[in-house]
């Protein structure tokens, strides 16, 4: 379990619990997102890109048609494991190690963090600065819901803080995305982008995203807490459409060592 008194009034939590659920349900990112990243020319052909909180390898799955070679590295044990099947047929490398334990000496054209930048401690980005080659950029990538603009979100959302009230991820906004602090003098500022986008759901797939979620799967909630919230959101599920969007908003800090 994680504890970080900055997330979930520093409620534990541990993505490796939901590892099944997150393999299967988390990886909708519309091919938008990775195009994007493209056009920056970044994890494209003849790079060499680490992605840091790689998760069951999203992000290295998803760019790997572009040409990039990526290791990926997690905390979580669970979350290689489910990285590795399916990355099967890829040349990804994988570690289940905390990023902070990394050690690489100017050996990376990009170091990426996706969904995950919150959880480090800042102290990692001297280290990102170590392993990245001169020139290289650290890409921090984000993506969430927009409840106040969408009713399925926020009711999806009150039923989470429902049974876990400390969860500190509901309430999302739109915010301007900006270099993080303790870059001054290691990093400068290549890229600041945001954007809405919509991703489409079904009702098991929203129900499954929301399952593995920091605040349901991931938290240390009772097996019992976590069945109980499940009934009342299938519930919920069941009222919907069979297949809706929901609007979300996308940031990427594209930051250049100096």
């Amino acid at each position: 379990m994680t504890v970080n008194k900055d997330i979930d009034n520093g409620k534990a939590f541990d993505w490796g619990q939901t590892s099944s659920d997150y393999a299967k349900y988390r990886d909708i990112y519309p091919e938008e997102f990775y195009g994007r990243i493209a056009d920056l020319n970044l994890c494209t052909k003849g790079q060499y890109v680490l992605d840091i909180g790689t998760g069951t390898g999203v992000l290295p799955r998803n760019m790997y048609k572009y040409g990039a070679k990526f290791m990926g590295a997690d905390i979580s044990e669970n979350q290689i494991e489910y990285a590795k099947k399916l990355s099967a047929g890829m040349n990804i490398e994988y570690a289940a190690l905390p990023a902070e334990e990394l050690d690489f000496e100017e050996t990376f054209d990009v170091v990426t963090a996706c969904q995950c930048f919150m959880y480090f401690d800042k102290s990692i980005i001297p280290k990102i600065h170590k392993w990245l080659k001169p020139g290289g950029h650290l890409l921090i990538l984000f993506m969430a819901w927009l409840p106040y603009e969408s009713e399925i979100a926020m009711r999806s959302e009150e039923l989470i803080k429902k049974y876990n009230p400390d969860w500190s991820g509901a309430g999302m906004k739109r915010y301007a995305p900006k270099s993080p602090k303790g870059t001054d003098g290691l990093f400068e500022t290549a890229n600041l982008i945001a954007y809405d986008i919509n991703v489409p759901f079904t009702r098991e797939a929203w129900h499954g995203r929301m399952k593995a979620c920091r605040g349901m799967g991931a938290s240390s909630l009772t097996d019992g807490e976590k069945a109980a919230w499940e009934e009342e959101h299938l519930k919920y599920i069941d009222t919907l459409p069979e297949v809706f969007d929901i609007l979300h908003y996308a940031t990427m800090t594209d930051l250049k060592k100096t």
